[in-house]
This record gives structure tokens, sequence and C-alpha cells, in this order.
């Protein structure tokens, strides 16, 4: 980020009825501090919702968190089929929280990635988006 002028805008939201909304209040403060544009829409929203928001916020990135149970894989996965019906696929989609190993195969080739469990260093979160971001959205090298 400290090379361009243009800050990544990301839509951080809590799809279904999960209510641990502790680490995504904390990652949107990380991301406002690492200069990014942060819509935060808290917890208990339909993928709907969030990719509406995304759409009109001209957002570069979802972050989906979820830590409730495995009802992720409708969720996250229903997110990237609105972006595509959308006309709206070149909007990233990362996700954190509790995803299982077995999982995660599914959700990268739906073009989901990032995996950010609790323990994950905000460094780390911040470099995915930012390299992931400008590769795939701004297509900058």
């Amino acid at each position: 980020m400290e090379n361009s002028s243009r800050k990544v805008k990301i839509v951080v939201a809590m799809p279904g009825l999960d209510c641990h909304d502790r680490g995504i209040i904390y990652l949107s403060h990380v991301l406002r501090e690492a200069g990014m544009e942060v819509v935060y829409l808290g917890r208990f929203n339909t993928p709907e919702n969030i990719v509406n928001t995304a759409i009109e916020e001209d957002a570069d990135v979802i972050a989906l968190s979820y830590l409730n149970d495995h009802l992720y894989m409708i969720f996250f996965p229903r997110v990237v089929e609105l972006l595509k019906e959308r006309g709206a696929s070149d909007i990233c989609v990362m996700a954190g929280g509790r995803i299982i190993e077995e999982d995660r195969p599914k959700l990268k080739e739906l073009g989901i990635t990032g995996f950010f469990g609790q323990s994950t260093p905000t460094p780390v979160m911040v470099d995915h988006i930012v390299k992931r971001v400008k590769r795939e959205r701004w297509k900058v090298n």
C-alpha cells in the first residue's frame, strides 16, 4: 500500500447467524490502520446483501468470516456465485474464521483465498490482501 495512492477498499462481513464477531471487528481496525478503506457490515448478513454492498461500494475485496459451524460451505460459495451472476467476479473474495482443512481446496477452486484463522499474524493478512488485489483486481505486478 505504501507505493500506491489508491486505497484497497474492502467489505468485511459475516454471513448467516454466526455471532462470533470479535475477530472481524479487530480485523476491520487492523485493515484501516494498514491504510485500507473498510466497509464493515458486521454479522447476520445474507450473501445477497454482502455482494450488493460490495458492488455499490466498488469494493476490491470481500472478506468473509465464519466461526460457528460448517455452514460457510453454503454461504461462501454463494457469494462467489452471486458475484459471477452480477458481472463482478473481479472482486476478490477472502475467508477467515474456522475453516476445516478438507474444505480449503474446494473454496480455493472457487477463487476464495486467505483462510485466515485466529492465530494468523496481521501482517500476513494485510500482505496477502494487498498482493492479491494488485495482481488480480488492479492488474499491477
